[in-house]
C-alpha cells in the first residue's frame, strides 16, 4: 500500500499563496491531486494542511484531508523532524509517497516508476528512495575550487565528479520508518535521477514562471 502525502500551509514567504498559485488551469495543489489519482500503485491520497480552503480542496476533489494544528506549521513551534512524525502518526498505509505540489512536473508515469524502482531497491539494501537531479558543475566553497583544480589540471565540466540536488518532488519510504527517523527518507536512501523538467521546485515567482514555461512547451 502506497500513500501519498501532499503537505501545504497558510504561509508562504517568498511566494504568497504558493501552494494554490495558478497552474495549467487549475492551482498547484489540485494540478498534483489530479496527477496522483493517474497513479494505480497509490491506494489513498491524503492532503494535510492548516488551511480550510485547501483542504476544502482536497475535500472537494475526493481526497482524505489531515487537519494540521498551527504549531506543525509555523516552521518555528516544532522542528521540521517532528512534523513528518506528526504527519505520517496520523495516516495509514505501509509506505509512504511524500509529494510536494510545488513540483507540479513530476508526472503520474514519473511516480509509477519511482514506485517500481524503490520496491527494487528494498531488496537490494536501500531503505527508502528520494529523487535528485544529477549535475556536473564547477563549483567553489569560500576556502576555493571544491570539485575541480586550477591551472594545468583542470578538466572539461564532464569530467566533473556527479553531484546531486535533491529536488523534493518524490520522496518514499515505509510510515513506521519515517516516523521513527522524523524525515521522509532513511541513512540510505535509492538517489533516483530526474530530469530537468521534473526536478523543478516552485519556491519563488521565477521558479513558477519556469514551471509553466516548461509545461507550455510540453503542452
Amino acid at each position: 500500500m502506497f500513500t501519498a502525502i501532499i503537505p501545504v500551509r497558510k504561509g508562504s514567504r517568498r511566494l504568497k499563496n504558493k501552494n494554490i498559485a495558478p497552474f495549467g488551469g487549475k492551482n498547484l495543489l489540485t494540478y498534483k491531486i489530479d496527477q496522483l489519482k493517474e497513479v494505480p500503485e497509490i491506494t489513498s491520497i491524503v492532503v494535510s494542511s492548516d488551511s480550510d480552503e485547501m483542504l476544502e480542496m482536497a475535500a472537494d476533489r475526493n481526497v482524505q484531508v489531515h487537519q494540521r494544528a498551527a504549531q506543525y506549521c509555523d516552521e518555528k513551534t516544532e522542528p521540521f523532524g517532528a512534523v513528518v512524525a506528526h504527519i505520517c502518526e496520523s495516516i495509514a498505509g505501509e509506505n509512504v509517497i511524500w509529494a510536494t505540489c510545488t513540483s507540479p512536473l513530476v508526472e503520474p508515469q514519473d511516480y509509477s516508476d519511482a514506485i517500481r524502482i524503490y520496491n527494487q531497491k528494498l531488496t537490494e539494501g536501500f531503505d527508502s528512495l528520494m529523487s535528485v537531479e544529477p549535475f556536473q558543475r564547477y563549483m567553489w566553497t569560500d576556502d576555493g575550487p571544491l570539485n575541480y583544480e586550477l591551472g594545468i589540471k583542470h578538466v572539461p565540466s564532464q569530467e566533473l565528479p556527479v553531484y546531486y540536488r535533491v529536488t523534493d518532488g518524490v520522496l518514499i519510504a515505509p510510515r513506521e520508518k519515517m516516523i521513527r527517523w522524523q524525515y521522509f527518507h532513511g541513512p540510505n536512501p535509492f538517489k533516483y535521477p530526474m530530469s530537468k523538467r521534473a526536478s523543478i521546485d516552485i519556491d519563488d515567482p521565477l521558479d513558477l514562471a519556469c514551471a509553466r514555461a516548461w509545461l507550455e512547451l510540453s503542452g
